[in-house]
């Protein structure tokens, strides 16, 4: 008992200090920074994976001060993102209790959900276990003229905006470049209406010497944005990729320009049904829908690294999370110059699902709450949907996701994973909800180096 115990204690300290050091991402993990609270969740498989029909225990403790509780929780038990099948409560004794789950028939994932009060305030915490998600398949169907429709978007585009034509502004910012590296703000026309930004990152002193002209030549790296109406606030964030030899360029995709001031983001983006309303704007008809030319302007991104004298002539990344790992996936689907994607957690993955009863569904979480999808807008989604376009991936993937996620969750990021017959390699980090830490980033731009040309 005694080394039960000890190994309990090494096991809270670790999570405890694992969160002292991560005051930057205190705002969505699981283990709130500095508090005098704390959840710890163990289930009975190791891996937090089980087979269909298994039955899945997690043993629950929850710490005031480090110190195990006896107190009463409250929990629910439901399918990943849907509604609680079953409840109950539990008394903690000795601050610990193993409460059980059930099992599901169906490859999926279920979650518990928990919560406790002390001190006169209320905890919640939640973890989610898989059943054979190596079996999920997805909701949405794929079209028979979805490459001819996004071919065609593409070469129009291209024929609106010739390449020469992509920049329609370019500065250095002397404030974001260092000895290592150069900054600069691009503004993008993308297509005949559409443009974006972008803070473009260029090393000074590493890459290979092209012998014949003596200009140093670098793999480029393209990085979307994650979702939301927003500029690009944080350019010095990944600057590790220019320090490593990369081109790097990080866009956004609504047309707002980083150097705006806030009362002009305001004012600009009132303009827009909600933080992400964009993402139903046009859902009825598939020639109209916003994220088209989204999409397109990734390949239009890609036209302009491409095109620079200083592209190594081989190699071409795209990197991203959520909203961005959707996008890098869309990307390297559509074009065939990527030679290498990651994609944290992505969006945008069977986002119909919830259309079926009993079935998960992706982010944005259409239909979950509000049942707006019609035929026609499912319809829509067949041709913007990242699991058709991870069907068609050639290049190698690194893919990255949690399973406490409910953001993405684990259920649509598994459909995505399933699908991909490209070389690939997984990160999956079970305790993570819609987050990566620093390390996990940095080793996925190495794990870009190690598959350079």
């Amino acid at each position: 008992m005694k080394l039960f115990e000890h190994k309990w204690t090494l096991v809270l300290t670790l999570m405890f200090c694992s969160c002292l050091f991560s005051p930057l991402q205190a705002g969505a993990e699981n283990y709130p920074y500095r508090s005098d609270y704390l959840w710890l969740t163990v289930p009975d498989h190791a891996d937090w994976l089980y087979k269909t029909g298994e039955r899945a225990k997690v043993e629950v403790t929850f710490c005031k001060y480090g110190i195990p509780q006896n107190v009463e929780v409250s929990y629910e038990i439901g399918q990943d993102m849907l509604p609680a099948t079953s409840s109950g409560k539990v008394m903690l004794k000795n601050g610990r209790a193993v409460i059980d789950m059930g099992t599901m028939k169906q490859p999926g994932f279920r979650d518990l959900r928990m919560k406790a009060t002390v001190d006169g305030k209320t905890y919640e915490h939640h973890v989610k276990v898989g059943f054979s998600p190596e079996l999920l398949q997805p909701y949405t169907k794929n079209p028979a003229d979805f490459d001819a429709f996004w071919q065609k978007n593409i070469e129009q585009a291209r024929r609106e905006v010739k390449n020469e034509d992509l920049v329609i502004s370019c500065k250095k910012v002397e404030k974001y470049s260092t000895a290592d590296f150069d900054c600069y703000l691009l503004k993008l026309r993308t297509d005949r209406r559409h443009y974006v930004y972008g803070y473009l990152t260029k090393p000074k002193e590493c890459g290979m010497r092209n012998v014949e002209c003596g200009m140093k030549k670098y793999p480029v790296v393209l990085c979307p944005p994650g979702a939301g109406i927003k500029t690009i606030k944080e350019p010095m964030r990944n600057t590790y990729y220019a320090k490593n030899g990369f081109i790097r360029l990080e866009i956004e995709i609504h047309g707002l320009n980083p150097e705006m001031t806030d009362e002009q983001f305001k004012e600009i983006s009132t303009t827009f049904s909600g933080e992400n309303g964009y993402l139903e704007n046009g859902l009825d008809n598939r020639d109209n829908y916003y994220m088209k030319h989204v999409y397109v302007a990734c390949v239009r991104a890609l036209d302009y690294l491409t095109s620079l004298p200083e592209w190594d002539g081989r190699n071409v990344a795209v990197q991203g999370g959520s909203q961005g790992g959707a996008l890098s996936l869309i990307t390297a689907a559509l074009d065939p110059r990527v030679t290498a994607c990651v994609a944290n957690h992505p969006a945008l993955s069977d986002m119909a699902g919830y259309a079926e009863q009993g079935r998960t569904g992706g982010y944005p979480h259409m239909h979950r709450e509000n049942q707006m999808l019609t035929p026609e807008k499912i319809q829509t989604l067949q041709y913007y949907d990242v699991v058709n376009f991870a069907r068609r991936i050639q290049c190698p993937v690194y893919l990255t996701w949690g399973y406490n996620d409910n953001t993405c969750p684990p259920t649509t990021s598994y459909i995505v994973w399933n699908l991909i017959t490209a070389p690939k390699k997984a990160l999956i980090t079970p305790i993570n909800e819609h987050w990566t830490t620093s390390e996990t980033n940095y080793g996925q731009m190495e794990w870009i180096k190690g598959h350079l040309k």
